[in-house]
């Protein structure tokens, strides 16, 4: 099962370049899942019929927004956007200067089963981690709500199956997932609270795949400021992630970025998972 991930920063953007076309082409996948894709389910004019759509859209227009595109035939059980009401209250996350994260499209969780016997499926959670400004004014939500809000929701999930979740997390875990990490330390994407929030993950049990392949080693990102040229000169971040739960390790067969794709400031990444 070959599972991709990707920030299209405005899917009818990609969609007019070709890049999205030349990477469901090129890489077939079973499973897409975007981020930001600022839209709603049919303002973006394509044509995949081999594929369901699956979509959560912010309540703003041309903001935010994930959704999940299925091979037929891989039908999940259920989808489920945002968090449960009764989370979303324990963390107060209406209470967000900004507005309520979870009325922004940045959560959609797809439960798939295994047909064969005695396999027990596994939750896909496609998430979009609210940014925390460069001004930091969005820290203490991410750092103090979000955060701890997103994790009680993937491991409670956990209980029942095991949890592939992707996406955009916005930030940078270590400092060989960044070009610059001495300038860029106590910066949005590299604060010390957000950095916190990937630790938590891992001591929950979760794997970071990418890092499960490639353990060590710089140089390996999936975002590029559009200034400076830097995608050319490859001074980016690695801010977008497959995690699994542990008892998913056996399974996969390969994680992967794909930075040869073009179209947005994020390039995709690729989760394969053996049959």
């Amino acid at each position: 099962m070959n599972i991709i991930s990707w920030n299209v920063n405005g899917l009818r953007a990609v969609l007019k370049k070709g890049d999205f076309q030349r990477l469901v082409e090129n890489e077939d996948p079973d499973i897409l899942c975007l981020q930001e894709t600022k839209a709603m389910q049919g303002q973006a004019e394509f044509d995949l019929p081999q594929y369901e759509e699956y979509w959560h859209s912010a309540e703003r227009k041309g903001y935010s927004g994930t959704a999940i595109f299925v091979k037929k035939g891989l039908t999940p059980l259920s989808v489920t956007t945002g968090f449960p009401e009764k989370l979303s209250k324990k963390y107060g996350l209406e209470n967000d200067k900004y507005g309520n994260p979870d009325s922004e499209g940045r959560v959609i969780t797809a439960e798939f089963s295994d047909p064969r016997p005695g396999g027990t499926g596994f939750f896909l959670v496609n998430s979009y981690t609210p940014n925390s400004k460069p001004d930091l004014s969005r820290l203490n939500l991410r750092h103090k709500q979000w955060d701890p809000a997103f994790l009680e929701y993937v491991s409670d999930l956990n209980k029942t199956k095991p949890v592939i979740f992707c996406g955009d997390l916005n930030v940078a875990h270590t400092e060989e997932d960044l070009a610059d990490p001495k300038g860029n330390k106590g910066k949005h994407g590299f604060t010390n609270e957000e950095r916190e929030g990937i630790d938590n993950i891992i001591k929950e049990g979760f794997v970071d795949t990418f890092r499960y392949f490639t353990p060590e080693g710089n140089g390996h990102y999936t975002w590029w400021s559009y200034f400076s040229f830097a995608r050319e000169r490859n001074i980016g971040w690695r801010i977008d992630y497959f995690f699994v739960s542990k008892n998913l390790l056996k399974k996969l067969d390969s994680a992967e970025i794909l930075d040869n794709i073009f179209g947005s400031d994020h390039c995709p990444i690729k989760l394969v998972l053996k049959d």
